[in-house]
């Protein structure tokens, strides 16, 4: 898509009017007086936990923000490969690759050894290498981002809606309250011209801070964002510009001999570029905001760098001045390490809440959704009684560690980029080689959980060599046996709380009376050690919490639907229709055998259990019913 032509317009760029592109959003009235989950914040990390949670009609959510309404321009811009994965899950994935621009190659650039005042091209790489994701990096405005998710919230089955003008005043927990009880008493300040200085009070079971560095949830439960400053300003805006720099519509990341770094992300619509821009080295203790600098500054910074090629700005969509930075707190929920045994957690930190990034990485916003989608599903698993409330520790052990890793990750990362104002000048060879050997981080698929409660030891996976357990459930293309549809194997994986059961089958016929398959589903169906059975509510349909996928070894032509178990073609819903979706067999045609792709035991086949945020918890052989029961039962409460 081409937009922006003629000058930067927020909003839908497929309405043909701007003036029709920005359309009022948000809750009418007062926010509910109890509600299980109170989320404080409309960044991405909040409406990720309230698109997850609007996912069940029987939660009770609401979502507050300070600003007066939906984000118009964007700050953050970069969608990692993993973050697509998850937008598809949300539904919203086709629009954003439409929409967004997409990071193919990234160019490097270094003074000229005869003239170093100028700069040179001194490579280019593929920005993602092949088979890491079936979805590309790309970079699209934080707003659009946004509005994705306001979407998919108001289509949900809880229809909803942000509570804007709301300032959080304080918050308080009742120690004696039990685990149903509404423990959390917060206050509320209103701020729209109607009702402005009014209070409102809204006691929630958990309160959910997503409200960004300055978070007062944080402060409320004494946590403290930890780290130090690199001491650097960086300048960054939205252009439209007249340029003969050739890669300004590839990511580009240039160094010069004199100047600092530059470097130019291509934003969507085919105009629009953002610019990061090296300002000054800070002084100890020293503030950006008191350096006074201009958006001119930056631009003539800008074109400082990229001599000998020149840059016109037509216009500024959105710029601003920030110091290189990266802070993490030591834990994201309310309860002190030492008393985890004896407490429950009440209050969770999200995002730029706990954890603050440069964004060269392109790591803070992926990463606070991928907080928030980590914690939903288990939000909604414990106040639908699926699971206890323990749980929740969970959350904080396994996120925390993910950011730390990646704040590591991201300072080696910044201050490569700044590599010339250090001793030395510049390393473009340096810096093309790291960018290349860590491309898994930036497009985020590099996050590893450890063995845990959730995740299962590697005792077997052997069986499945390219489906680590603690890595997100990596897809691949299949035919699906029910139409013969080419589909992802992923996909099946939707963000709406299930546990997903991958059975890939032995080299055997699947249909055959004393085949794996059948054997399992005969399990799954009618024993009573069933995770199945002990955990789907009466009157659910038999995959509401449990999802069973079956992958065959054979051609889809070779198979017959009908003869298949009957728990792969399960009776849902109201009038007891027969699902068709659940078995797949390997792309043959197309040269894509899953199997051979990930690394599949042919002779013996195995399960694959996927969490509900599409993190693979463990590799079964295919006949193990008690370890497979025991992985549930080590965390789920039976329904009976």
């Amino acid at each position: 898509m081409q937009f922006h032509l003629n000058g930067f317009q927020p909003g839908d760029p497929e309405i043909a009017d701007p003036a029709d592109r920005i359309q009022a959003s948000g809750a009418a009235g007062a926010v509910p007086t109890e509600v299980d989950v109170l989320i404080v914040g409309c960044g991405p990390a909040g409406l990720t936990l309230a698109a997850q949670l609007a996912q069940f009609p029987d939660i009770k959510t609401c979502i507050v923000e300070q600003k007066p309404g939906r984000l118009l321009v964007g700050q953050a811009d970069g969608i990692a490969c993993r973050t697509m994965e998850m937008f598809h899950a949300y539904g919203f994935s086709e629009r954003v690759l439409k929409e967004a621009y997409w990071v193919n190659e990234t160019t490097f650039w270094k003074p000229d050894e005869r003239t170093p005042e100028n700069i040179v091209r001194s490579g280019r790489v593929q920005d993602v290498e092949d088979g890491l994701s079936e979805f590309p990096h790309v970079i699209l405005n934080q707003a659009r981002i946004h509005d994705g998710f306001l979407d998919t919230m108001r289509k949900s089955p809880a229809k909803l809606e942000p509570h804007y003008s709301r300032r959080l005043l304080d918050l308080e927990v009742d120690p004696a309250a039990g685990p149903a009880d509404h423990a959390v008493t917060v206050r509320l300040e209103r701020s729209d011209a109607a009702n402005e200085g009014r209070i409102e009070t809204i006691k929630a079971r958990y309160v959910v801070g997503c409200d960004g560095a300055r978070s007062t949830v944080r402060k409320s439960i004494g946590r403290e964002l930890h780290g130090d400053s690199a001491n650097h300003a960086w300048g960054v805006m939205d252009v439209l510009a007249v340029t003969d720099f050739p890669d300004i519509r590839f990511k580009a990341l240039i160094q010069s001999a004199k100047d600092g770094s530059l470097l130019i992300i291509p934003r969507e619509g085919g105009y629009m570029a953002r610019l990061y821009v090296e300002l000054a080295k800070l002084d100890v203790g020293e503030r950006v905001a008191n350096r006074n600098i201009t958006a001119d500054d930056v631009i003539a910074k800008a074109q400082r760098i990229l001599k000998p090629h020149t840059l016109e700005v037509k216009e500024i969509a959105w710029w601003s001045v920030y110091e290189i930075g990266q802070r993490l707190t030591d834990k994201f929920d309310d309860v002190p390490e030492t008393e985890i045994a004896s407490r429950l957690p009440r209050i969770f930190i999200a995002g730029d809440a706990c954890h603050t990034h440069s964004p060269k990485a392109g790591q803070g916003m992926n990463v606070s959704m991928q907080d928030a989608f980590n914690l939903g599903w288990k939000l909604a698993t414990v106040l639908r009684k699926q699971s206890a409330p323990s749980l929740l520790h969970s959350y904080s052990a396994e996120r925390q560690a993910v950011a730390k890793e990646l704040i590591d990750f991201d300072r080696e990362w910044a201050g490569i980029l700044a590599s010339a104002a250090k001793a030395g000048g510049a390393d473009a060879a340096r810096t093309q080689d790291y960018f290349v050997r860590h491309g898994r981080y930036t497009a985020g698929t590099a996050t590893h959980y450890k063995p845990s409660l959730l995740t299962g030891a590697t005792t077997h996976q052997h069986l499945a060599a390219g489906l680590v357990i603690g890595k997100r459930f990596h897809s691949a293309p299949v035919i699906r046996l029910g139409d013969a549809k080419p589909v992802h194997l992923g996909h099946a994986s939707q963000a709406d709380g299930r546990f997903r059961i991958y059975a890939f089958s032995p080299a055997e016929d699947p249909a055959a009376a004393g085949s794996a398959i059948r054997a399992l589903c005969n399990f799954l169906t009618e024993a009573r050690e069933s995770p199945v059975k002990r955990y789907t509510p009466a009157g659910a349909d038999v995959d509401s919490v449990i999802d069973l996928r079956a992958i065959f070894q054979q051609d889809h032509r070779e198979l017959a639907v009908e003869a298949m178990p009957s728990l792969l073609l399960p009776r849902k819903g109201r009038y007891g229709l027969l699902d068709y979706e659940k078995m797949f067999c390997p792309d043959l045609k197309g040269g894509h055998d899953v199997f051979a792709m990930r690394g599949i035991d042919r002779k013996a086949g195995c399960m694959v259990v996927v969490r509900p945020d599409q993190y693979i918890a463990t590799v079964l052989p295919i006949d193990q019913f008690a370890a497979l029961a025991s992985y549930f039962d080590a965390f789920m409460l039976p329904v009976n």
